[in-house]
Order: C-alpha cells, then structure tokens, then sequence
C-alpha cells in the first residue's frame, strides 16, 4: 500500500490544504483516514481526501508518503485511479 500526501499549499475557505491519494485503492485510503485522521468518510472526494494543514503531520507519521503534487498525480494516474472532473462521486 502506498499512500501519497502532498504538501499544504491548496487554498480554500482560509485554511491550506493537501490531497491524500492511494496508489493501490480506495479500501485502503478510507481505513487509513478512519484511523489515523478521524475525517469521515463523506470527505472523500471520488479519488482522494483534502487534508487540513494541521492534520499534514499526522498523516505523515502515521505512514503517508509526502511527494510534490505532480508526483501524486502522476502516481494516481498509473494506478488508474484518477477520476475525471465530470466522473467525482463520493465512493
């Protein structure tokens, strides 16, 4: 299991955000997030989770691999997990 966490630098409603992605499936991206960020599950967002700046440590010590966010996508794409903008669904 490879789970990728890129650094908090998305903006949105005044806070700084990372993307956590599974390069493997989303079975093991929800139990990660269930135990180690206590995120519910309807935070998914049909391919990965928009992590709060202040959970980033968290998910790192807890076993996510920080990478750039080229690197994330490009490693969620050679899974074949990257959803269109068109195809977001909560999953």
């Amino acid at each position: 299991m490879a789970l990728l966490i890129d650094r908090p630098v998305w903006p949105w409603r005044g806070r700084m955000w990372s993307h956590l992605v599974s390069d493997v499936g989303y079975d093991e991206l929800h139990a990660f997030v269930a135990e180690h960020l206590g995120m519910p599950r309807r935070a998914f967002q049909g391919d990965h989770y928009d992590v709060p700046e202040e959970l980033y440590d968290v998910a790192v010590a807890g076993g996510a691999e920080p990478v750039g966010s080229r690197e994330l996508l490009r490693r969620l794409m050679g899974a074949g997990l990257r959803l269109k903008k068109t195809g977001r669904a909560a999953g």
